[in-house]
């Protein structure tokens, strides 16, 4: 009998369903469990902080006014990702590679990672 085929990876969906509709959520989950509700947390296409330039991105405010910005190369979430970082009432001035020893991303990871950068700024609370 043939195999049944394997259902797809869920990092294998189109770029703007992946983003929307699993790591934007898993981002609120996380945040939660860390008694945080973003203000804003959402996939945009627009110019890159610092440096300019149009890219892929996810945008997010969390309470009391600090900003990430999650940019990647491409609308492919294996592609570049960079991350900047801004606290209330300033302008990120510094991009950093984010991600960039993984072969392979997966939601999981991603996630994590992003809430790991988060907790190194002070931002999850105390640590």
């Amino acid at each position: 009998p043939a195999a049944k085929p394997k259902p797809p990876k869920p990092e294998d969906k189109p770029f703007p369903e992946f983003i929307d509709s699993l790591f934007v959520p898993a981002v609120v989950k996380q945040l939660s469990e860390h008694g945080i509700s973003p203000d804003r947390l959402e996939r945009v296409n627009g110019p890159r902080p610092v440096v300019g330039g149009e890219c892929p991105m996810v945008i997010g405010e969390l309470p009391g006014g600090r900003r990430f910005w999650v940019c990647f190369e491409s609308e492919n979430i294996n592609s570049s990702k960079l991350i900047a970082l801004a606290d209330q009432g300033s302008e990120p001035t510094l991009l950093e590679s984010f991600l960039i020893d993984e072969k392979r991303m997966s939601l999981a990871l991603l996630v994590s990672r992003l809430l790991q950068r988060l907790n190194g700024q002070k931002w999850l609370g105390g640590n």
